[in-house]
């Protein structure tokens, strides 16, 4: 028997219907990703569900004694008090009636305390922090344990992995793939569907298809789907011109199969307009400003503290880092380790404790804030974006407002709305029509892949790549890390505090495999040296295996080997400016001495990236 029956749903609150004659069910143990555009209603299905909506038409139908409970989109600015007694709150007990109450009867008080320890021990959170001075994130982890502490039959999930840290991610994957219970969940990471869905619904235009499948197989699906559609749109097409034809020819004869014909063809005209109105995808297009210097930022032994006290950790300590441009650079950490502090320094926005930071020439920085501050609440998606002008600058041409919108799937009604009454999704895409409305030659993105749809998310990574300014990234989608950026700036945070910050070259899955192949060959090198010792009857195998071992790359030089590549990338790179400076006449209009300077600085990069390659020879014949 079914857990949930849903019968005839329609709901609607200004213009289309968001259902119309949805009929599905949900079985126990069912893992459900439900998909769809922006404000095709997914959160207000889910609502609905969890009994907060009354639909417009039909029922939702619940097994007897199933308890649903939903972990919101947003995040409660309001939430008092201790996390114990916040989380406590989502402890319920059935009655005999079949309906639920909250436990605050004192023969339950104990039951209700023994399942708040168990979650938020198994979430890391400590009891007696208080919620309201956490940050987004801790109090997203506070939200989920009060969804997840009463373990309810269906939990419904809108963005669970909003404000989470990749820890927390992959930590709440492996929670949810070991609860017995069922899900339905509503999320931007791509990540997350492929690990936890096994059946999608997808929301579009009032219908709610059930594709049966994982989130694998339903790619492959609807990529199959779109292109006959494509094929079926192109015969229609054709067909409908057909017809055009004949009806400009006259009708010679009022004859029944004549006038049956004209009536087909307002019929094929309506299903025109109809398939032209459909939700289209967004036509994102980045500004590239006037290219800025090779060199964007360059940091020298800077170390960085909240505190001026000495026993604090420090967010940095002796970090450096050179950024040239071209550079798609992403930032991965904990939350609180300190990544968006580390983006303000390498701008130039916040003064380092010591240390030096040097920016480049001619750089026009386009800041996207995770938190939407540069949108204005009480103005409209048009004042917004424009600063209440009708017209922006694209390309260096006037374009009215309206119509720029429009390529961010705004129309001129919606466009009229206030930020404060957008989705989540509707905000972060305003954000970025505003910020790509003005040229810009490095892009800072701070977790801008939040409650972004997974049409306008490809897009945005599709531009991204394309774009041939500077990319700074703050995120904890794996998969938007893997496939828009070239090196990954990692915070690792110890029990102590102690921050340890290094670059790897490539993306999320190649900064994994690159730690795990140090993990597998120190336990190599540390099991080898156990066997050796242990071995004393033998006298001629461990010369022949130590002999093969001190071959071997060290810890440290394995780790010099995987930073070679980036050290010979950089002295390329500042090469190629020194020679770019060296060739306008004008360098040899300065005095002797600077000239003089610059050919030093030009000998000992090119000294430098010779020993450089040199080394990487050696080492890299050594572990092969």
């Amino acid at each position: 028997m079914p857990l949930i029956t849903i019968s005839d749903l329609s709901m609607r609150f200004r213009g289309p219907s968001l259902f119309d004659g949805v009929n599905c069910t949900i079985e126990a143990g069912e893992r459900i990703g439900l998909l769809g555009r922006n404000g095709t209603g997914k959160t207000t299905l889910m609502r609905i569900i969890a009994g907060l909506v009354e639909p417009d038409h039909g029922q939702i139908s619940l097994n007897a004694g199933v308890s649903v409970a939903l972990l919101p989109q947003g995040v409660p600015q309001d939430i008092l008090g201790t996390v114990q007694a916040f989380v406590r709150q989502g402890v319920r007990y059935q009655l005999e009636s079949g309906s639920f109450e909250a436990a605050d009867s004192a023969e339950l008080n104990w039951q209700a305390d023994h399942k708040v320890e168990k979650i938020l021990s198994r979430m890391g959170l400590d009891p007696f922090a208080i919620v309201a001075s956490m940050s987004s994130g801790m109090k997203r982890r506070v939200l989920l344990a009060q969804s997840l502490v009463d373990q309810p039959d269906l939990l419904l999930l809108d963005e669970p992995t909003n404000h989470l840290d990749i820890e927390a991610i992959t930590w709440l994957e492996d929670f949810l793939l070991r609860w017995p219970a069922t899900l339905m969940f509503v999320t931007h990471d791509r990540q997350f569907l492929k690990r936890l869905a096994n059946r999608i619904w997808e929301i579009d235009a009032g219908q709610l298809f059930d594709w049966s499948c994982d989130y694998s197989t339903f790619l492959k699906r609807k990529e199959e789907a779109l292109a006959a559609q494509e094929k079926q749109d192109a015969l229609f097409s054709k067909r409908l011109a057909e017809e055009e034809v004949w009806i400009r020819q006259g009708i010679k004869a009022r004859r029944t199969r004549n006038e049956g014909r004209v009536r087909r063809l307002e019929e094929m005209r309506r299903l025109y307009r109809d398939r032209r109105t459909k939700v289209g995808v967004s036509s994102l297009k980045i500004q590239t400003g006037e290219r800025s210097g090779n060199l964007v930022t360059q940091v020298e032994g800077v170390s960085f503290s909240h505190s001026e006290h000495e026993d604090d950790s420090k967010i940095l300590n002796d970090f450096s880092i050179t950024l040239m441009r071209g550079d798609a650079v992403g930032i991965i950490g904990p939350n609180g380790s300190g990544k968006t502090t580390l983006l303000k320094i390498l701008l130039g926005e916040l003064k380092p404790q010591s240390g030096t930071v040097r920016l480049g020439t001619n750089l026009k920085v386009a800041y996207f804030d995770q938190l939407r501050e540069q949108l204005n609440e009480e103005q409209t998606i048009e004042q917004n974006v424009a600063d209440g002008y009708q017209s922006i600058q694209i390309d260096g041409k006037p374009r009215h407002v309206l119509s720029y919108l429009q390529d961010f799937l705004f129309t001129a009604e919606r466009a009229r709305t206030a930020i404060k009454f957008l989705s989540g999704g509707e905000r972060s895409r305003v954000l970025l029509a505003k910020l790509f409305a003005k040229p810009a030659n490095v892009i800072v993105l701070d977790e801008p892949t939040n409650d972004l749809d997974a049409e306008t998310l490809e897009m945005l990574e599709e531009r991204l790549t394309d774009f041939s300014g500077t990319l700074l990234v703050v995120s904890h989608d794996r998969e938007f890390l893997n496939n828009v950026v070239t090196s990954t700036i990692v915070i690792e945070v110890a029990e102590d505090g102690t921050r340890n910050v290094q670059e790897f070259v490539g993306g999320y899955d190649d900064w994994q495999r690159q730690i795990s192949n140090k993990s597998s060959r120190v336990s190599n090198l540390k099991s080898t040296s156990g066997r050796n010792l242990a071995s004393p009857a033998t006298s001629a195998k461990p010369v022949v295996t130590v002999a093969a071992a001190s071959n071997k790359l060290t810890f440290k030089e394995q780790r010099e080997l995987e930073s070679l590549p980036l050290q010979i990338t950089h002295a390329e790179n500042s090469i190629e400016s020194i020679h770019r400076e060296m060739a306008d006449p004008e360098f040899y209009k300065q005095s002797r001495d600077l000239i003089a300077a610059k050919q030093n600085d030009l000998q000992s990069l090119e000294d430098e990236l010779s020993a450089s390659y040199r080394r990487w020879e050696e080492l890299d014949s050594r572990s092969s």
